[in-house]
């Protein structure tokens, strides 16, 4: 099977899982659970088709709406079994990150021919499904947590264009940029890293400015 085939469905699927989970924590109904799952899963790649000007994947395959829906429904009635919901949440989307800013790169490096519009479509689709689910369950955004996220999804991004440059087939470059993606997601998540921060100086007031 075609490894980036293999990354959609599962970019879809787990990002559809922390979506769901994010409901859970809510305590919605069935529908929010498989709205949250629906929104979440879609909506990356939703935004990255709109940028790049393709036909939605979801239009033209509603398999993948049926696939948020399922996974939806899954997490409906096996939540109550995860103890910490929230951390679960973190690591799963870590997986989605990892997948799709593979993914996002493939399609956008295949459908512009730039390594620079890859990187920034792989970014988009790895990223922007996490931030729709976070903000609609008033949760803390993930772009907002101290450890690495969005440099997690560039990294796959960046391994995955430059190893297609460098001449490697698709499968080896799948899989290298997507365990580079999850190593630095990953150790973000259990090591705390993070990229440093800006640290703000004291304004100067008026009267010292010539």
């Amino acid at each position: 099977m075609n490894p980036l085939l293999i990354l959609d469905y599962a970019g879809v699927a787990v990002f559809a899982a922390t979506g769901a989970l994010a409901a859970s924590r809510k305590q919605l109904d069935i529908i929010g659970f498989l709205f949250f799952a629906g929104v979440t899963g879609t909506g990356g790649g939703t935004l990255r088709d709109l940028v790049l000007g393709l036909p939605v994947f979801w239009v033209v395959n509603p398999t993948y709406v049926a696939v948020c829906a399922v996974v939806g429904g899954l997490v409906y009635f096996t939540a109550h079994l995860v103890e910490s919901r929230y951390r679960l949440l973190l690591w799963l989307d870590a997986v989605g990150l990892s997948a799709y800013g593979v993914l996002g790169a493939a399609v956008g490096l295949a459908a512009s021919g730039s390594p620079i519009v890859a990187l920034v479509t792989g970014v988009l689709t790895a990223t922007f499904g996490g931030i729709i689910r976070d903000l609609l369950a008033g949760e803390p955004s993930v772009l907002l947590r101290p450890e690495i996220y969005v440099s997690a999804a560039l990294t796959g991004a960046a391994v995955f264009t430059g190893a297609d440059l460098a001449g490697l087939t698709l499968a080896p470059a799948s899989l290298m940029a997507f365990a580079a993606a999850f190593l630095v997601r990953g150790g973000a998540l259990r090591f705390g890293w993070t990229v440093p921060r800006y640290k703000p100086r004291p304004g100067r007031r008026p009267e010292d400015i010539p």
